[in-house]
């Protein structure tokens, strides 16, 4: 089952990054102004509701329970989703200054702060033969406590207390944006639960349906603002190449200290899953709340690509711990 899951996953996966780079083509060309821009923000807002409300109604409570006594297991991807991610953030950002547009060396550091995936996270470490539970537990208690901690990162590393200066009114915001939906979701799980798992694709296009919407609005705004004559084409290559620098040092911290903490097969996968990504669906929809619009586009360049380069990395890291669980048997 594993190679049928993985090759669709890769294939999704090669999909959608051809339709977010159709959007930022689109909002190149045609960013959207005036009303249609305030009518698409609602909808935006709508449709991130929605994409957390659907996660909490997925979210098994007995995948909760199941998951959550391997808390040692859960701190060590805490420890590299909010501490060894921002510390290599500010490395980062400090040391691209001399070669990046300052947007994009905070974008940069901005993506280091943000929460695990949850979905992606999840398919990688049951691709690999991992332990689901305690991956469904890690990923989403990262998701929820990001809402709280990426706020407080993001005041205290970046020296930004959200588009309107106010941190704690930015943190309310995003709570009510995405942790009362995600909540009021759980609570209806028992009405909706058998009806989401019927119906699993929806979540999905739920979730890519939002991200794009998201980012088409913000490269409207940035691309208004002349966000392409302050990023010329070299400085993406850039920070391409720093993604990969990135994503390599904590997919072999995480697997490493996995190892030297005597943890299982099954667990190591998690920590690496669970440890090595930022989310896409929570970092975008947290930007827009935490920065001026005008910013935004630039800002979420760096996490657009990392999130594609973890995608496909963790693809083949995934075929490579199956093989090595087949093989073992």
């Amino acid at each position: 089952m594993a190679a049928p899951s993985l090759r669709r996953l890769v294939a999704n996966t090669d999909r959608y990054s051809m339709l977010l780079l159709a959007t930022v083509l689109l909002a190149s060309l045609l960013p959207c102004r005036g009303r249609v821009a305030d009518g698409l923000a609602l909808l935006t807002q709508a449709a991130i509701a929605l994409l957390f409300f659907l996660h909490g109604a997925k979210l098994s409570r007995a995948a909760i329970l199941a998951g959550i006594v391997a808390w040692r297991l859960h701190l060590v991807v805490f420890a590299a989703t909010f501490l060894l991610f921002p510390l290599l953030g500010l490395a980062i950002e400090r040391a691209s200054l001399p070669f990046l547009a300052p947007a994009l060396a905070q974008g940069m550091l901005f993506l280091t702060l943000l929460p695990s995936t949850v979905q992606s996270s999840i398919a990688f470490t049951a691709i690999a033969r991992g332990n689901v539970p305690a991956a469904v537990c890690s990923a989403s208690l990262s998701n929820i406590a990001g809402i709280f901690i990426t706020p407080l990162l993001v005041a205290l590393l970046m020296g930004v207390s959200g588009s309107g200066g106010d941190s704690l009114a930015a943190m309310e915001s995003i709570a009510l944006q995405l942790l009362l939906p995600f909540v009021v979701g759980h609570l209806l799980r028992p009405l909706l639960g058998g009806l989401l798992d019927r119906h699993k694709p929806l979540v999905s296009t739920v979730d890519r349906g939002s991200i794009l919407l998201v980012v088409y609005t913000a490269f409207s705004a940035a691309v208004i603002e002349g966000l392409w004559h302050r990023v010329p084409p070299l400085q993406l290559v850039v920070v391409g190449a720093v993604c990969c620098v990135l994503l390599g040092v904590v997919l072999y911290a995480t697997r490493t200290l996995a190892r030297r903490l005597g943890f299982s097969r099954a667990d190591e996968t998690v920590i690496v899953f669970c440890g090595s990504k930022k989310s896409l669906a929570s970092g975008v929809p947290m930007a827009g709340v935490l920065f001026p619009a005008a910013q935004v586009g630039a800002l979420i360049l760096p996490l657009m690509l990392f999130h594609q380069l973890q995608l496909l990395a963790c693809a083949v890291i995934a075929r490579r711990y199956a093989q090595a669980a087949d093989a073992t048997g």
